[in-house]
């Protein structure tokens, strides 16, 4: 699933899928327990795609961050990341983004990234589909060139 469809909403716990759109907002589909309803213009919904963690060099999309996540912990769940301590989560948060900015992502962020990555791969979504570039191209090995100074550069 795109995590352009996967929305966070300001105020209400958990993620949701969008299912459709209404005259005055959009129609919603809880991961947690399924129950669809309407979430309105006013209220701050934000999509996983939008939404990036401060690093010491530069900002990370939160599909990467998911995807790190699931490398460095083996596809398995963070355990109860509501109840650990913050020394634990930022410890383990960490290991999957070592240059994190410590002062700008805190503690309440790390555990709601953590919770959202349990709930996703519960419900085995994390496979994104690969991110495309303004012309609407895949990005991947092949339209990717070295250029004579060893950088990379896009067709």
């Amino acid at each position: 699933m795109e995590l352009s469809k996967i929305l966070s909403i300001s105020g209400r716990p958990g993620l949701y899928k969008m299912v459709g759109e209404s005259k005055n907002g959009l129609i919603v589909e809880s991961l947690d327990d399924g129950k669809k309803f309407p979430v309105f213009a006013h209220e701050r919904i934000s999509s996983l795609k939008e939404i990036s963690i401060y690093t010491e060099t530069d900002d990370i999309s939160l599909r990467k961050v998911l995807k790190k996540m699931e490398e460095v912990l083996d596809r398995k769940p963070v355990d109860n990341p509501k109840k650990a301590s913050g020394s634990e989560l930022k410890s383990l948060f960490e290991q999957v983004i070592p240059d994190y900015d410590k002062e700008a992502v805190y503690v309440s962020d790390i555990k709601k990234v953590f919770t959202w990555y349990n709930l996703l791969l519960e419900k085995d979504m994390l496979d994104f589909p690969e991110e495309e570039d303004e012309t609407g191209e895949e990005k991947t090995e092949e339209n990717v060139q070295k250029t004579p100074d060893n950088k990379e550069k896009d067709d």
